[in-house]
């Protein structure tokens, strides 16, 4: 699979939030909500317990000019609400496709975010996809529900590795087609 450079990465605007690029000054913030094992366990790649160190990298990461993915946060700052709200990807992939992944502070659970979230960066579309894939573990039907009522459509039953749980989990794979 053939990766290619990002240069640039915009805001993007949602109802309540924007979307912003990722600042070093929300390594608190992101450290803090990445650390609570409610997070970790919904993603991939966060660890739990969070060593030092992982949130730092993660930031620099997603600041690299050669970085294969854009990371936005959910800047809530504008309506009142906190700075980091949670934080959303992109990770390209190849022939005009990418790959979906959000995860929200759980203070803010249950309140739209996440869907909201989705939403703007699919009607947005800030890397001209095709497609973008999006996997959720099956453990997490209200992940699913944000796809679904972003356009998504469920394509199959996976598993994927995840690194607080230290094994793999089955996930539900889906497909927003853009054009």
């Amino acid at each position: 699979m053939k990766h290619e450079q990002i240069l640039t990465q915009p805001r993007i605007q949602a109802d309540r939030f924007v979307l912003r690029p990722v600042r070093r000054s929300d390594t608190g913030m992101i450290s803090l909500y990445a650390g609570d094992e409610r997070v970790a366990r919904g993603s991939r790649s966060i660890p739990h317990p969070l060593p030092d160190g992982v949130t730092e990298a993660f930031v620099e990461r997603a600041l690299d000019p050669a970085r294969t993915e854009d990371v936005w946060v959910m800047d809530g700052a504008q309506g009142d609400q906190r700075e980091v709200l949670g934080v959303i990807s992109l990770n390209h992939l190849d022939r005009g496709q990418s790959q979906l992944g959000y995860w929200v502070a759980p203070a803010f659970w249950n309140a739209g975010i996440a869907s909201e979230a989705v939403q703007a960066l699919v009607a947005a579309n800030p890397q001209d996809n095709s497609s973008i894939f999006a996997e959720v573990f099956q453990d997490s039907p209200a992940s699913a529900r944000v796809l679904t009522h972003a356009g998504f459509e469920y394509i199959g039953d996976a598993e994927s590795h995840s690194v607080a749980r230290n094994t793999n989990v089955p996930t539900w794979t889906y497909i927003r087609k853009m054009v």
